[in-house]
C-alpha cells in the first residue's frame, strides 16, 4: 500500500525532472551556452591554461633546463628598477598610442573613399588588403631592406636628387628606427581598419544622407551627425582588435631590429621574449609578459565603457 501511495509522487517528480532537463535542452539561452561550450573548452586549454602558467612561473626563479622554486614577488621587484624595462614600456606605449591613432585616421578616410562612386571601386578594395595579407616577417624583411644603412632606395633617391650626400642610418639611430618600425605597424594595419569600418558603412542607409541632403546638411554634418554614431560600434571593436594587436606586436620588431639600437625599439613582447627565450630567464620573462596583462586591460575598459556603452544607443542624451 506505502508504495501504491508513493506512486503518484515518484511520477510527479520523474515528470518535474524531465520537464526541467527539457528547458534546458530547449531554452534559447541554454541552448546558446551548449552551442559555445566546445569553444569554451578549446578558450580553456589552449588561453587560459597558458595564461595561468606565465602568472605562476612569473613568481618563480624557473630557467631553461632547471626548474624553479617559488620566490614571491621579486621577479616584479626586480623589474621595477630595471631601467630596460621602463624603456620598454615607454616604448610599447608610445608606437600603440602613435600606430593606432594613424591607422585609425588613414583606415577612416580609405574607408569614407572606398565607399564612394568610384571606378575600379572593386579593384581598389582588392588592393588595399595587399599588406595585411602578406605576411609579417615577409613584410618586415622588405621594409629591413627599404631602411638598409647601404643599400636603402629612400637614400638612394634622396642621394640623386641632391637632397642628402650621404646615406641616412635609419635603423642604426634611435629616432628613425621608431619612426620605421611605426611606419611600417601602420602600413600593416591600416588595411584591416579600412576594410572593417567599409563594412560598417555598407549597413548605413542610404535614405539618412538623402534626408539630410534636403535639410542643407554638409558632408562634415552628415558625417558627425549619420556616419560617426552609427560607425561607434565597429570602432570600438575595431580599434580594440587595433590597440591589442599592437600592443603585443612581436614579430615586425623582431624582424627587423630585434629591439636595437640601444634598447629603442625593444617592445614589452620582445623584452619578454629575449629574457625568456634568449637568456634562458622564464620567471623574469613571464613577469614581463604578466606585466602586459593590466595595460590590455585597461584598453579593453575604454574600448567598452567609453564607446560601446555610449548614452545614445540607449535612447538617451548624450551630453
Amino acid at each position: 500500500m506505502a508504495d501504491i501511495a508513493l506512486a503518484p509522487r515518484r511520477a510527479k517528480t520523474e515528470i518535474r525532472e524531465a520537464t526541467t532537463w527539457d528547458q534546458l535542452r530547449h531554452n534559447k539561452n541554454w541552448l546558446g551556452f551548449w552551442f559555445m561550450l566546445p569553444a569554451m573548452a578549446f578558450l580553456i586549454f589552449f588561453l587560459a591554461y597558458p595564461l595561468g602558467l606565465g602568472i605562476w612561473l612569473s613568481f618563480t626563479d624557473t630557467r631553461i633546463g632547471r626548474v624553479g622554486h617559488f620566490i614571491g614577488t621579486e621577479n616584479y621587484e626586480w623589474l621595477w628598477d630595471d631601467a630596460i624595462f621602463w624603456l620598454s614600456v615607454f616604448n610599447t606605449l608610445l608606437y600603440t598610442f602613435i600606430a593606432s591613432a594613424v591607422k585609425f585616421a588613414v583606415g577612416l578616410y580609405l574607408a569614407l573613399l572606398l565607399n564612394e562612386r568610384m571606378p575600379f571601386k572593386a579593384l581598389l578594395r582588392a588592393a588595399v588588403l595587399i599588406p595585411f595579407i602578406v605576411p609579417t616577417v615577409l613584410s618586415a624583411l622588405a621594409f629591413w631592406w627599404i631602411f638598409d644603412s647601404q643599400f636603402s632606395i629612400i637614400s638612394w633617391s634622396l642621394k640623386h636628387l641632391g637632397l642628402i650626400t650621404q646615406n641616412i642610418n635609419f635603423l642604426g639611430d634611435t629616432t628613425w628606427a621608431r619612426i620605421c618600425v611605426i611606419f611600417a605597424n601602420i602600413w600593416r594595419g591600416v588595411p584591416f581598419v579600412a576594410i572593417t569600418l567599409l563594412a560598417g558603412l555598407q549597413t548605413v542607409q542610404p535614405s539618412l544622407y538623402e534626408a539630410a541632403t534636403l535639410d542643407g546638411a554638409s558632408r562634415w554634418q552628415m558625417f558627425r551627425y549619420i556616419t560617426y554614431p552609427l560607425l561607434t560600434p565597429i570602432i570600438a571593436v575595431v580599434m580594440t582588435f587595433s590597440v591589442l594587436f599592437t600592443f603585443t606586436d612581436f614579430q615586425l620588431i623582431w624582424a627587423m631590429t630585434r629591439g636595437g639600437p640601444v634598447n629603442a625599439t625593444h617592445l614589452m613582447a620582445t623584452l619578454s621574449y629575449q629574457r625568456a627565450i634568449i637568456a634562458g630567464q622564464l620567471g623574469e620573462g613571464a613577469a614581463i609578459s604578466s606585466a602586459m596583462i593590466p595595460f590590455l586591460l585597461a584598453a579593453i575598459m575604454v574600448s567598452w565603457f567609453g564607446l560601446q556603452r555610449r548614452k545614445w544607443q540607449q535612447g538617451e542624451s548624450n551630453d
